[in-house]
């Protein structure tokens, strides 16, 4: 911004008697003929050099507001004048540089200097040297992008692999890094069992900076009861769980989980997991669900990733904590009819190291009719298969194709802490040498914390899970870990 100084105002006092004298008299330094225009009662305008020669454009810079000083007649008819004393009265211009900007007066004898114009205020006027430009314009910085990018969830970890998930359920993050949706639907009030399971009023919890919003449900839930009705699938195919129908082992649907059982932190967010109890399950795309036809989940013996993210507590160890693919009838349609991952003690069936059911926690693939922690001949006592024993556990199945192996097909384990480290490869080899496990005959329904013919006898802790396209290598499931420890389970 320009800074512009005001110029003290010029004074000049001319008498008309000497006016007039000078117009005859002649000053020895005139200029060219001329009267020296001097002024002998006042001061000179002190914006220019002082009239030496004819009077020079006073104040300066020439004032454009009024015209030269053109007023008087030449003197033509005089005998230039010699006795006049040069004009010394006024103190002389130093106030700026000198007018340049008007003709000086070369002939004009008798006028009166022209004061029409605004007198030269400070000569050329200041411009603050350059223009001020501000520096380099103002950018900024770095261009603003909305701040640090939203970390990758679990399914963007799988997708870049090429393992697209079918469906993704948690009741405490977000697991795909632009997801904005909800989460879970908590019941506050009275509940049937089985699906569409609340007779009371319902409110959906979403995300708030990537975690659940604990405290819409701390709001809607005070001073009440409230069960979990809904676990919402934020993949795009919709594969909602709600409380399981009846099926061959439980005739009866089973009930929701109430939702503040199991509250936890995650990266200093308080949120609520599923706390499974006997009696309790969910279920996704069955004769009798609330979502009847599943979508994108692996049937046949199509290849697939699954894990949660469970606990060594609260396990119950019943048939069956399970998290995946099952039956649609929810019925027992033999070996190979259903792929899901378990974990516990391994109920009646297999084992891993040491042996003894007593010994576990385990990571195990629920196959139907056999809880196996790997196959070696038998399914007891796998060596490479060892307890795993934190307060959050990364589970892991891949199911792969039946031409794996030499034609005995393929599945694999690993398990892992989820707050720290990589996962551990618990198994992974040849399917049992079993009718009906090599190929797999998958129906692709969703189960959680039940066997495939709604078995709910068991009880176990889930925080979230997916269900994956294709055989996920192991480098692709150790980022998949990276991104679950990054996540802060328990801080």
């Amino acid at each position: 911004m320009k800074k512009i100084r005001s110029a003290a105002p010029l004074s000049v006092a001319l008498s008309l008697g000497a006016l007039v004298a000078s117009c005859w008299s002649f000053s020895s330094g005139g200029g060219s003929g001329g009267s020296s225009g001097e002024n002998t009662g006042g001061s000179v305008g002190s914006g220019g050099t002082s009239a030496t020669g004819g009077t020079p454009g006073s104040g300066g810079t020439s004032a454009t507001g009024g015209s030269t000083g053109t007023g008087g007649f030449v003197s033509t008819g005089g005998t230039p004048g010699t006795g006049g004393t040069p004009g010394t009265g006024g103190t002389p211009g130093t106030g700026g540089t000198p007018g340049t900007g008007g003709t000086p007066g070369t002939g004009g004898v008798g006028g009166r200097p022209g004061t029409g114009g605004t007198p030269g205020t400070g000569g050329t006027p200041a411009t603050g040297g350059t223009p001020g430009t501000g520096g380099t314009p103002a950018t900024g910085g770095t261009t603003g992008t909305g701040g640090t990018a939203a970390l990758a969830g679990p399914c963007d970890v799988l997708a870049t692999a090429g393992n697209t998930c079918a469906a993704a359920h948690s009741t405490v993050r977000a697991l795909y890094a632009n997801y904005t949706g909800n989460l879970y639907q908590v019941c506050k009030g009275s509940f049937v069992n089985g699906p569409n399971s609340c007779k009371g009023t319902t409110k959906d919890i979403g995300v708030v900076a990537g975690y659940a919003d604990s405290a819409t449900q701390d709001t809607f839930c005070s001073g009440g009861s409230c069960t979990i009705s809904i676990i919402y699938d934020q993949s795009p195919n919709g594969n909602h769980l709600q409380p399981a129908p009846g099926g061959g082992a439980a005739g009866s649907p089973d009930k929701p989980a109430t939702a503040t059982d199991l509250k936890t932190t995650i990266n200093g967010h308080s949120v609520y997991g599923v706390y499974i109890k006997p009696g309790m399950g969910y279920r996704s795309g069955c004769t009798g669900c609330a979502v009847v036809t599943p979508k994108g989940t692996a049937t046949g013996d199509a290849a697939e990733t699954e894990y949660m993210v469970t606990s060594q507590n609260g396990l119950v160890d019943g048939c069956c904590f399970d998290y995946g693919n099952a039956e649609t009838d929810s019925h027992d349609d033999g070996n190979g009819t259903m792929e899901t991952v378990y974990f516990g003690g391994g109920v009646v069936w297999g084992t891993g190291s040491p042996g003894g059911h007593n010994n576990g926690p385990w990571v195990m693939a629920d196959l139907e009719n056999g809880l196996y922690a790997g196959w070696d001949g038998d399914d007891q006592n796998i060596s490479t298969n060892t307890p795993l024993k934190y307060n959050f556990i990364t589970a892991v199945v891949v199911g792969d194709v039946a031409s794996q192996n030499s034609g005995k097909g393929r599945f694999a384990l690993y398990g892992g802490d989820s707050t720290n480290g990589a996962l551990t490869t618990m198994y992974d080899g040849i399917r049992p040498a079993k009718t009906g496990y090599v190929p797999m005959k998958k129906q692709g329904s969703i189960i959680l914390g039940i066997g495939g013919d709604n078995s709910n006898g068991s009880g176990g802790q889930w925080f979230e899970g997916v269900m994956a396209s294709g055989a996920a290598s192991l480098a692709t499931l150790n980022a998949l870990q990276a991104n679950i420890v990054a996540a802060k389970y328990g801080k």
